[in-house]
């Protein structure tokens, strides 16, 4: 008899008896920063049947790209009495980390604003079930217009009056003219939150960062850890906020600029017309080819339908010019600051739990 294994839904709700600690603290966020100050802590009591596995105790602190990881392995075959008191003195070890590791924090952080719960190292539950339930209606057939879908929710942000960004209010926006063809992706996406909100309620603007996200790493792009607990707005953004595909290349970085996203911010989401019917590459491959095709320019000699005004505006843009060279050269570098920039932009203007 062929056994699968269990999803994550029913692995959370199998295992209603195993002590859970979970310290996942979400702060404001700044649009203007590249990085969220990020705590996440973990650890689950294994049962008499698992202490012979390993087990993981994973704390991110406050300070970006400090963390600690604590392993402890077991071997029922290794006989030797030194190695099963060093087993034994670790895992006492890391139990009295684990029990000490919150006044810990709060000594080193006066304040819970700056904590934030990220979806990289440990996933949380909650940011597996969602990931798992978006693949289940994601394809690379529909992934350009889930992706679009993201751009136009966080895209309303303006700093200068602090409105818009990422907070789920595309759903009351579906019928302005920038947005027509997004109730496709909309109806898709309702159907991974209705199996979630089943399970743990989840806000739209969660559920669109991370279906983007995985939108691009189905596609073959880069694998981007979004934080989770932003608030969903009741009402819809103001109008007038996303930037048009007609603007030259100056208005255009005065916009992103009031973003809080610098030029090479929107040469790298720009990017993302490399998925979807833009004429760059392979519809369906997130890769760099937008970029070694903006450089060849062939609108230009064709006078085909490639690219929007947009693309071609930064082509011609110096200051835009050499981070397009610069992608077009390198691939990794383009998937790496798609993936800070991505992350800035679904941070920008949202609203955080516990904030």
């Amino acid at each position: 008899m062929i056994h699968s294994h269990p999803s994550v839904r029913d692995r959370i709700l199998m295992t209603p008896l195993i002590p859970l600690f979970d310290f996942n603290l979400s702060p404001l966020c700044s649009a203007s920063s590249s990085y969220s100050r990020s705590s996440q802590f973990k650890f689950i009591s294994p049962s008499v049947s698992q202490r012979s596995l390993l087990t993981t105790v994973e704390s991110r602190a406050s300070t970006p790209r400090a963390s600690t990881r604590i392993a402890i392995a077991t071997n029922n075959n290794d006989s030797g009495s030194a190695r099963n008191r060093f087993c034994v003195s670790s895992r006492r070890r890391a139990l009295a980390f684990v029990a000490t590791l919150p006044t810990i924090l709060l000594l080193n952080e006066p304040s819970l604003d700056g904590f934030v719960a990220k979806a990289d190292g440990l996933p949380t539950s909650e940011y597996l079930l969602m990931t798992e339930e978006v693949r289940k209606v994601l394809s690379k057939g529909n992934a350009a217009g889930v992706l679009r879908l993201v751009f136009h929710d966080a895209g309303t942000f303006d700093m200068d009056d602090n409105s818009g960004g990422m907070n789920g209010s595309i759903v009351y926006e579906l019928d302005r003219p920038e947005n027509v063809g997004l109730k496709k992706p909309v109806k898709i996406l309702d159907k991974a939150k209705t199996e979630v909100d089943a399970i743990r309620p989840a806000s739209w603007a969660d559920m669109i960062a991370v279906a983007g996200a995985e939108a691009v790493s189905v596609c073959g792009g880069p694998t981007i850890p979004v934080p989770l607990g932003r608030l969903d707005s009741m009402e819809p953004d103001p109008e007038g906020k996303l930037p048009q595909e007609s603007l030259d290349a100056l208005s255009l970085k005065q916009c992103f600029q009031r973003k809080g996203l610098t030029t090479q911010d929107l040469v790298a989401l720009s990017g993302a017309h490399t998925v979807g019917n833009k004429g760059f590459g392979n519809p369906t491959v997130f890769d760099n080819a937008y970029f070694k095709i903006l450089l060849q320019k062939p609108w230009k000699s064709s006078g085909g339908m490639i690219g929007l005004p947009s693309d071609h505006a930064i082509a011609d843009d110096d200051e835009c010019l050499r981070w397009i060279t610069k992608y077009a050269e390198s691939e990794n570098m383009f998937f790496e600051d798609f993936k800070n920039a991505y992350i800035k932009l679904v941070n920008s203007g949202a609203k955080w739990k516990n904030s």
